[in-house]
C-alpha cells in the first residue's frame, strides 16, 4: 500500500548486492525473475524496472538477463547477483573464532522506525482517506525502510586498510538473528549500551528498558563483521562509524549485557522466515 513500485526495484537489487557485500566481494552481474498477475500494467511493470535500473547505475552493475512470467496472483521478484573477490579476501558466515570482535557499521533501527510511521499513516489513511500523510521529518528513516543502500564504502575501505573480516553478514533479519549465523556454536557477548541507535529510532521509539535497541535492529543492512582482536579498526568510514558492540565467546550461548555488564534475555532475536504469517 505504501511502497512506490521504482523504491520496490530499486530495494530488490540493493538487498542482493548487499550479500556480495558481505562476502567482502565487489558486485558485478545480476540476473532477475519477476512472475506478475494481469492486474499490474505495463507501466506498472515499467517503474519496477526503472528503480531496478537505478540501482545498477550507482553500484555499476549489469542486469545481464532473466526471466518475465505470469502469476496467478500478486508479484513476485527474485534476484540473483554475482560478483567477484579475491580467494586471499574472501569472507563466509563460518569463520568466527574465540575473541573476535564484534562490530556494526552506521546505525541500527531506521529502518524499524520507517516502517512504524509508514503502518501508523496506514491506518490513519483507512480510516479517513481524505487525510494527506503527515511524514514531516521522517525522511531519513523512510528512506532506511523503502530504499536502502548497501555498505559498498565499508567494503572498500576494508580492503584500502587491508582488513579482512573473519566472518561477516549484512543486518536485515535482525542483529542477534544474524550474529547467530556467524557464531555458530561458538557464542558471543553483545554490550547493548554500545549499540549505534538511528536517530530516527530514538524520535519514534523511546528508550524503555535494557532490551532497546536491540529488538529493532533488523532490516537496516548494515554490515555486522568479526575481525581478529588484534585488528585496529578505523573509527570512522567517510563519516560513517564502525562502533565494536561485543565479542565471541566460546561459552556457546549469546549473552546481551546492561551497562553494568549483568546478562539478560532478549525473546525475539528477529525475522523468522519459516513463521506463519500473522492472520
Amino acid at each position: 500500500m505504501y511502497t512506490p513500485l521504482k523504491h520496490l526495484g530499486y530495494k530488490s537489487i540493493v538487498v542482493n548486492l548487499s550479500d556480495i557485500y558481505a562476502m567482502n566481494g565487489k558486485p558485478t552481474h545480476v540476473i532477475v525473475g519477476i512472475a506478475v498477475s494481469s492486474r499490474y500494467t505495463v507501466e506498472a511493470l515499467q517503474e519496477i524496472y526503472e528503480g531496478m535500473m537505478l540501482a545498477c547505475e550507482k553500484y555499476q552493475v549489469d542486469l545481464v538477463g532473466g526471466d518475465t512470467t505470469a502469476s496467478v496472483s500478486g508479484l513476485s521478484i527474485s534476484v540473483t547477483a554475482m560478483g567477484t573477490v579475491d580467494r586471499n579476501k574472501i569472507t563466509y558466515r563460518s569463520g568466527a573464532q574465540d575473541n573476535d570482535l564484534i562490530c556494526v557499521s552506521g546505525n541500527l533501527g531506521g529502518a524499524y522506525a520507517g516502517l512504524l510511521v509508514l503502518e501508523r499513516e496506514k491506518e490513519v489513511y483507512k480510516a479517513n482517506p481524505e487525510t494527506q500523510p503527515n511524514l514531516g521529518s521522517y525522511s531519513y528513516a523512510l528512506e532506511r525502510q523503502l530504499k536502502p543502500e548497501a555498505r559498498k564504502d565499508i567494503v572498500e575501505i576494508l580492503h584500502n586498510k587491508n582488513i579482512v573480516p573473519t566472518s561477516m553478514i549484512d543486518i536485515s533479519d535482525g542483529l542477534l538473528a544474524d550474529l547467530a549465523h556467524l557464531t555458530g556454536e561458538l557464542g558471543a557477548e553483545v554490550f547493548c549500551g554500545r549499540l549505534p541507535a538511528s536517530a530516527a529510532l530514538t524520535q519514534a521509539v523511546p528508550a524503555q528498558d535494557q532490551r532497546w535497541p536491540l529488538q529493532f535492529a533488523g532490516g537496516d543492512y548494515e554490515l555486522l563483521a568479526l575481525v581478529s582482536e588484534s585488528t585496529k579498526l578505523p573509527a570512522s568510514v567517510g563519516g560513517t562509524p564502525l562502533t565494536e558492540i561485543g565479542r565471541v565467546t566460546a561459552s556457546g550461548k549469546i549473552e546481551c549485557l546492561d551497562e553494568s555488564g549483568r546478562s539478560f534475555e532478549v525473546t525475539e532475536s528477529g525475522w523468522d522466515h519459516f513463521r506463519p504469517p500473522d492472520p
